[in-house]
């Protein structure tokens, strides 16, 4: 009996030139997509600062309620101030106070200025006041939706 394999005229794979299209076809793609969903990760982390914010003004307005007075600091919302048993503490959840989503602490004082009870503040990826874009100031009394609010 005779056997015979049979002769493959094709070969199989993709040779370099086939490749290197197919690399410089995703190169292309991600340079579109990579800088709108950069810019996505921004304006997330300043919906994610003004919700902390919220949860923060929330957890004082409680403590106003039960002590009477606002905080006189953020770490007064988790430690009690040691004023008898009024505190009804603690006023945050994880028990702690979250940095803004740039790793920073959220500036606090009591009272605010202009009249405000409290003011609660992240100066943004720049780490200082004011700016523009992801470096623009979340401040607890201005809406996200606002870019010309308190300045």
């Amino acid at each position: 009996m005779d056997r015979q394999q049979p002769h493959i005229d094709a070969q199989r794979g993709f040779t370099l030139i086939e490749l290197m299209i197919v690399i410089v076809i995703l190169g292309l793609l991600a340079g579109l997509v990579a800088p709108r969903l950069i810019g996505r990760i921004g304006g997330a982390k300043q919906g994610t600062a003004q919700a902390q914010i919220e949860m923060l003004a929330t957890a004082c307005d409680t403590f106003r309620l039960d002590m009477g007075r606002f905080p006189a600091s953020l770490e007064e919302l988790i430690a009690n101030p040691g004023e008898g048993a009024k505190w009804d503490g603690p006023y945050l959840k994880k028990n702690q106070i979250p940095l803004d989503p740039w790793d920073n602490p959220y500036q606090y004082s009591a009272p605010g200025e202009g009249g405000r009870d409290y003011d609660i503040v992240s100066y943004g990826a720049d780490k200082t006041e004011g700016g523009d874009g992801e470096n623009r100031d979340i401040m607890s009394w201005a809406s996200l939706n606002a870019p010309d609010a308190g300045e």
